[in-house]
């Protein structure tokens, strides 16, 4: 009978960064339809996130808090089927900029790797905003859950340039730790553990993500057009301004977002953790060798 060693959760920092650089090889050594699919898939699986945070809060009575926080726990479904099933998702992949500062990936792989996640998680997300619109439960509770889509792609769009980005920082850090701390866990149940909290926080405390928003903000467009949701967001919130929610709306939030979700991860976890890790570690072989 043959013995087996069980081991769990126990990669430390420098384990886990060696881990991120086997995973920056390879995806980076992913053909170009193996990628694009991949991506496609994380797009729709951040919409269905989406649209699960916004069916547990669009009629809640809870206080502002606590609803955001279940609509976080919610959401946290997108990246365990990104982490757990296997995608790529343009936002975690943001850590291959650790692998690109160890070299063993080039600046044109990771670029490849990110315009092609981007676009695949694009067309995933756009895919379920028409799949969620054929299935007519937007018209739940008198049109209550349509137009609660309604006002959420409208609060993103009115962010300022600013407001956006600082909070695409924000967001892509929390997403990056999670998708970084994966990196230390062995087993399924390890992983979606490290994927909760980051990912809760970040929906709840309001920061922007630009995969998500690929799925928010084209439904509440979508939805807009509708006048029954459009009487149902007016009784909701009279105040309210329509005019923005549109394509330019839409790329307004997206590129701010985007931008800062790069430096989010790209920097602050991804650069930030090498140069923690793997730099100090250089600078003595380099000493050693002197």
């Amino acid at each position: 009978m043959s013995e087996y060693k069980y081991s769990f959760d126990d990669y430390q920092p420098f384990d886990m960064e060696k881990r991120v650089e086997t995973a920056s090889v390879a995806k980076a050594e992913l053909s170009f339809l193996s990628l694009f699919m991949l991506a496609v898939l994380a797009g729709s699986f951040i919409a269905l996130g989406a649209e699960f945070y916004t069916l547990v809060t669009f009629d809640s009575q809870l206080s502002y808090g606590l609803t955001k926080l279940i609509g976080g726990l919610a959401f946290s479904l997108g990246l365990i089927l990104v982490i757990v099933a296997g995608a790529e998702l343009f936002t975690g992949n943001n850590l291959l900029m650790m692998g690109l500062a160890s070299r063993v990936v080039t600046y044109k792989q990771v670029l490849k790797n990110w315009v092609v996640s981007y676009v695949g998680n694009f067309i995933g997300s756009i895919s379920l905003v028409f799949l969620m619109y054929f299935t007519d439960l937007w018209t739940v509770k008198d049109y209550q859950f349509g137009a609660s889509a309604v006002i959420t792609a409208v609060g993103k769009i009115e962010l300022t340039f600013v407001e956006a980005f600082f909070r695409g920082i924000l967001c892509n850090a929390l997403v990056c730790l999670a998708v970084w701390l994966c990196f230390s866990a062995r087993t399924v149940i390890s992983k979606i553990s490290a994927i909760i909290f980051p990912i809760t926080a970040f929906v709840a405390s309001g920061f922007e993500h630009s995969i998500a928003n690929m799925y928010f903000i084209p439904f509440g467009i979508l939805l807009g057009r509708n006048p029954e949701v459009v009487r149902k967001v007016l009784e909701m919130k009279p105040e309210i301004n329509l005019e923005r929610l549109n394509i330019i709306g839409f790329l307004g939030n997206l590129l701010p977002v985007t931008l800062g979700n790069i430096v989010g991860g790209a920097i602050m976890v991804a650069v930030v953790y090498w140069l923690i890790i793997v730099l100090p570690q250089k600078i003595r072989k380099n000493r050693i060798r002197k």
